[in-house]
């Protein structure tokens, strides 16, 4: 569960950080607290990607993502994210990484979230990008904002809105935010709550939280796809594997001056691009340009290694495990050439997925061979072993699989989230 304040409690906390003496500007730096790797609005997939055969008359299956607006006008949007380290002041982060023209806002607010799209009462602060509280982000570039004084306690809820007043189009987003999104007409940027709102499950434009924290806090990277992603795990519920870890990291005094950043992205590849830039082409965003990064999670190759089986898929699209084993390689060499520690995590099973057969599994374990051996990596964690059924190895334990064969449902990513050993982050 997410961990929860009071309104009191949050505005005590808060009171309290602002009394103490200044940390010293040598001994506290910027820290991601929150991230989400950025995809352009209603991607589409390539013709070869087709759907599984269904039965006569079976129906098909249910969408995973409910629908989100892929255009603004004169509108609010209302974001919910979840920090996972405190710290003194915060920063947002907003992208136009893959956005075609100018993205105008009108206005950012940020605040302490209370419930649904209400606020804790005296936390909302408008937010100012170069000292303007109206700006636009270029294509292609990332803009910080400049800090707000608003302290911030671990694991707390922040409401993150834009106003956006033109006609927008080409909304670079993460579509699967898995936190209820508020959408209202007008500038209600600063509103206590949002009336008759318009709800979906997308961030738009919001690419990272960071806080102003003491030197010994680091940030954990989480480089995934839709496992990381948390697609099948409940929403509104805090529940993929990377959110479970920052609060188990939280728990433990020796642990909680780490940050967990979830950039995952739905259907991500390692080496080719088809939802979002593959693993390698977003590695500089995603995972260079955040402050404070220590230790990346490398956790990618499944779609790869299943989208190999699709039957139409061309030969250029096909994968090797030696070729996903080269691509994380190159990985693992470059954030290493940044001072950045690797956990690889292995590739789960997925038998009874239309896709899974002896090919498809033979890479699977070459790619989960080499994560476990390889000298180049400094750990691992063994998702594969913690979830999959001792009696058919080659599958997720019942108890585990959300319906699909390959998702984990909550109970999955809890165990993935115990995987992992935190007496690495020990300081």
């Amino acid at each position: 569960m997410c961990r929860r304040f009071s309104a009191l409690a949050l505005l005590l906390w808060c009171c309290a950080c602002a009394a103490q003496a200044p940390v010293s500007d040598g001994n506290r730096h910027w820290v991601s607290t929150w991230g989400a790797a950025q995809q352009l609005a209603a991607e589409t997939l390539p013709v070869w990607v087709v759907p599984p055969p269904r039965a006569p008359n079976e129906p098909p299956p249910s969408a995973l993502l409910p629908p989100y607006p892929t255009s603004f006008h004169d509108e609010t949007v209302r974001m919910i994210v979840r920090t996972s380290v405190g710290g003194e002041r915060l920063r947002l982060t907003l992208s136009n990484a893959l956005g075609q023209s100018e993205v105008s806002i009108g206005a950012v607010h940020v605040a302490l979230r209370e419930r649904g799209s209400a606020i804790v009462t005296g936390t909302d602060r408008a937010v100012t990008f170069g000292g303007r509280t109206s700006f636009s982000v270029q294509p292609g570039t990332l803009v910080v904002s400049d800090p707000v004084a608003l302290a911030l306690p671990p694991l707390t809820e922040l409401a993150v809105s834009l106003y956006l007043p033109n006609e927008t189009h080409g909304v670079t987003t993460h579509e699967f935010a898995l936190n209820t999104t508020y959408v209202v007409d007008g500038n209600a940027a600063g509103a206590a709550s949002l009336a008759s709102s318009r709800t979906n499950f997308t961030y738009f434009w919001l690419a990272g939280v960071e806080v102003l924290a003491s030197r010994d806090v680091g940030a954990i990277v989480a480089l995934g796809d839709s496992i990381t992603d948390g697609v099948t795990t409940t929403f509104d519920a805090q529940r993929a594997w990377p959110l479970l870890l920052a609060a188990k990291l939280q728990a433990n005094p020796a642990t909680r001056h780490w940050a967990v950043i979830n950039a995952g992205i739905s259907g991500n590849r390692v080496r080719r691009d088809v939802i979002g830039r593959s693993a390698l082409g977003r590695f500089d965003r995603d995972v260079l340009a955040r402050a404070g990064v220590e230790w990346l999670m490398l956790f990618e190759g499944i779609n790869d290694v299943t989208w190999t089986a699709l039957p139409a898929v061309p030969d250029g699209e096909r994968a090797t495990a030696a070729e996903i084993i080269e691509t994380l390689e190159q990985i693992v060499d470059r954030a290493h050439a940044r001072g950045i520690k690797v956990m690889g995590g292995t590739l789960m099973p997925m038998g009874g997925l239309w896709l899974h057969n002896a090919e498809t599994e033979a890479m699977r374990q070459a790619v989960n061979q080499w994560i476990r051996t390889s000298a180049k990596l400094d750990a691992v964690a063994d998702f594969d072993a913690a979830t999959r059924d001792p009696n058919q190895p080659a599958r997720l334990l019942p108890k585990f699989d959300s319906g699909d064969h390959i998702h984990p449902n909550d109970a999955g990513n809890a165990a993935m989230a115990d995987a992992v050993d935190t007496a690495l982050f020990s300081r």
